[in-house]
């Protein structure tokens, strides 16, 4: 069934480029607008800019995406899976060759806003230009002032790993007609000014909705389900609902909730494991208090839910739910508690826990599977970790366990299969 899907969307995406191709000027064309005065020299040295644009680059987790493992931090290089292949970052620091040096400011600011390269190429969408199109300009000079000023590194480009036909860079042309719009954040008068920073923050430079939304089988954000919760493509690990109302992924969680976990990795409702791990230790730790915050307020603004369907039970989910309450007994109780509360600041707790009880339960298997690894933060130096049971604990013994959580307590989740363990037990990490 999934290659028909794929054979759909692409004998869609090309009648859609015929159109659009049609429809718009050729890229290569577009004039590229310039600012009325270039930006000085002497204003790009000036270290309150370049710390305000360290600021945000970090609070955009530029890093963690322009970064090979084991590279220099900007360098780029690093692979980006995606459904349709592998796409390699850029070199962000001012090298003339092989990185920015000898970008303008005007250069920078069209592919943040407009997803457009020097070269005047459409980029792909895996750079979220899509939420950065939100940011300003002085917001942009400063992250531009910022880069200009690391040290330059010659790294010669990674080649990307696309199979045909999204190798063709010009069939991007179709997918901006139909899903990008760029455009600057509008504050909302109606609303405070901590709400619209935070809304600001989250739609934009945060760009949480690349993560916490699902995609269709062309890659583009849902624009109905917006921070909705979705997999994560091509890297298997699921990003929930961010709505703390009822039936929200994050109903139940106060706002200081929500900062504690983005400070510190850790709150009394859950912990950061997989790639959030990873967000909070580049990135959201190293954003100032009141941002977070403004985050904490938007999100806590975020709608309810509609009552979640729930999934048919797998075939023996009774006997494995009771087979699971025995390798919980044996595993997993010392840590999490009888009753599923853990220990505040150590151990987080199962009961109601995001990770537990989300839609498809990739991210409580992954879990048991290869364990979970808190970030160590300034805050949280040294959390406490949980081993991988990969090598204790068959398919069966792993689904029995999960849907145990997901069952006991308060939480109401579906029960999983062996097979949906068998699925994940061998996905290759990032």
């Amino acid at each position: 069934m999934k290659w028909l899907l794929r054979v759909l969307s692409i004998a869609i995406l090309l009648a859609l480029v015929l159109l659009a191709c049609w429809l718009l000027r050729p890229l290569g064309q577009v004039p590229v607008p310039r600012s009325a005065s270039a930006v000085g020299e002497a204003s790009l040295r000036d270290p309150a800019l370049i710390a305000r644009g360290a600021a945000l680059a970090a609070a955009g987790d530029c890093a963690a995406c322009h970064t090979a493992q084991g590279g220099v931090p900007y360098a780029g290089g690093r692979l980006l899976p995606t459904p349709f292949g592998n796409i390699a970052t850029g070199n962000l620091t001012p090298d003339p060759a092989t990185g920015l040096g000898d970008w303008s400011f005007e250069d920078f600011w069209q592919a943040l806003h407009s997803g457009i390269g020097r070269q005047r190429e459409p980029l792909y969408p895996a750079f979220p230009y899509t939420s950065y199109t939100r940011l300003t300009r002085d917001d942009a000079l400063a992250i531009y002032a910022y880069l200009q000023s690391l040290p330059p590194v010659h790294r010669t480009d990674t080649p990307d790993e696309l199979a045909f036909p999204y190798s063709v860079r010009r069939l991007l042309v179709a997918w901006r007609a139909l899903y990008f719009r760029e455009g600057t954040y509008q504050p909302d008068p109606q609303r405070t000014a901590t709400w619209n920073r935070g809304a600001y923050l989250v739609q934009g430079l945060a760009h949480c909705n690349e993560c916490h939304a699902p995609r269709n089988a062309l890659g583009a954000v849902l624009p109905d389900r917006f921070l909705a919760g979705g997999e994560i493509p091509a890297q298997h690990w699921y990003a929930p609902d961010l709505s703390t109302q009822a039936h929200g992924g994050l109903a139940g969680w106060s706002a200081q909730d929500i900062v504690d976990l983005l400070k510190t990795g850790q709150s009394a409702r859950g912990a950061a494991f997989g790639p959030m791990a990873d967000v909070v230790r580049q990135s959201t730790q190293h954003i100032g208090d009141d941002d977070l915050h403004a985050i904490a307020d938007y999100l806590s603004a975020l709608p309810a839910r509609a009552s979640p369907l729930a999934p048919p039970a797998p075939p023996g989910a009774d006997q494995l739910v009771q087979q699971g309450k025995d390798v919980y007994r044996q595993r997993c109780a010392d840590c999490h508690g009888a009753d599923g509360r853990g220990v505040p600041g150590i151990y987080p707790p199962l009961d109601g826990n995001v990770s537990v009880i989300e839609p498809g339960a990739i991210n409580a298997i992954r879990m048991v599977l290869l364990g979970g690894f808190a970030p160590g933060t300034v805050a949280n130096p040294r959390p406490y970790s949980m081993p991988p049971y990969a090598q204790q604990l068959d398919d069966t013994e792993v689904a029995a366990v999960v849907s145990y959580i997901r069952h006991a307590w308060g939480n109401r989740a579906g029960a999983v299969s062996p097979q949906d363990v068998g699925r994940y037990r061998h996905t290759p990490e990032d």
